[in-house]
């Protein structure tokens, strides 16, 4: 069985969606700790629910970036689990953490990546007329959104969506996508070869 732990900064309806899967037996894994930055996040409220340890290291009490950075590396070491669960955590981790736990980490992106990185993905969708949009599960590399390709799942774009629309439609996808790509994690299905990922 493998250890997850979870970095989440708001509602974490990603985060539900695994320990969904893994209550009813579909994922074999333990999550063992949830990571925030923010010490208002529902996330936390959905871990005591499930019985998971919440550490809060909120972004808003540090002095830098930098300290902040060397504190949630840190943390990241003492929990150290096979894996790494990016569901909505909304910043950026910096060189050092994403080099430190290379393969280990996924993280969920509510576009098709290579296209649309960074925040607002779904109006950049929107802005740029595409016809279908989708979400994105994949590795977690020293870039913005960069990382090798796990899953990505597919929605229709329609005339008339504005983001929130758009992004309720990806939303229902992520909740399908992620806790996939954590089972395949959990299962020894996948294998990297460069930017490439074979699911077994």
């Amino acid at each position: 069985m493998k250890s997850i732990a979870v970095l989440a900064s708001g509602r974490g309806s990603n985060f539900q969606a695994v320990i969904d899967k893994i209550t009813e037996g579909s994922i074999n894994a333990e999550i063992i700790c949830l990571i925030t930055d923010n010490p208002d996040a529902y996330s936390i409220k959905r871990a005591v629910n499930a019985g998971i340890p919440a550490k809060v290291i909120d972004y808003r009490s540090f002095k830098s970036r930098d300290e902040y950075n060397i504190s949630l590396c840190q943390a990241m070491k003492e929990i150290n689990p096979d894996l790494f669960v990016l569901a909505g955590y909304m910043r950026l981790l910096d060189k050092k953490t994403a080099g430190e736990f290379k393969d280990r980490m996924i993280n969920i992106h509510p576009a098709l990546l290579p296209s649309f990185t960074g925040l607002h993905a779904q109006r950049q969708a929107i802005d740029y007329g595409v016809k279908i949009a989708g979400c994105t599960v994949h590795f977690v590399d020293e870039g913005m959104d960069s990382g090798p390709i796990i899953l990505q799942r597919v929605v229709p774009v329609y005339f008339d969506d504005d983001e929130d629309t758009l992004a309720e439609r990806i939303l229902k996808e992520e909740h399908i996508a992620l806790p996939e790509a954590v089972r395949l994690f959990c299962s020894d299905k996948i294998k990297i070869n460069g930017k490439k990922v074979k699911i077994l």
